[in-house]
């Protein structure tokens, strides 16, 4: 399994603005092969911005990866950055393999 987040920090008072963005957007993942889940995260709130994460889970890396080179993922990305105003600088990449654990996770 492999989770794939990007951190966005928004400006006080565009929060709505941001999640309206992402409830309207079409995100083309549908029938992507290895796609699992996908989740809009509100975090913490800072003085000057509110923090989220767009959190995805993939079958494996290998599909995350395909899927970044796919025409779905141009389609879904076509209209990025056209609020840049609610944005404090540009998204961070996290990504997490997923540790082979025994039943229990222990």
């Amino acid at each position: 399994m492999f989770i794939a987040m990007n951190r966005f920090r928004i400006v006080k008072g565009k929060e709505t603005e941001f999640e309206r963005i992402w409830a309207e957007r079409d995100s083309h993942l549908d029938g992507v092969p290895g796609f699992k889940k996908f989740d809009l995260l509100r975090g913490p709130e800072a003085e000057d911005h509110t923090l989220y994460a767009s959190h995805s889970v993939w079958q494996s890396r290998r599909h995350f990866e395909d899927w970044t080179k796919s025409e779905a993922f141009r389609k879904a990305h076509a209209n990025a950055g056209s609020a840049k105003d609610i944005y404090q600088g540009h998204p961070m990449f996290e990504g997490f393999e997923a540790v082979p654990m025994k039943p229990g996770g222990r």
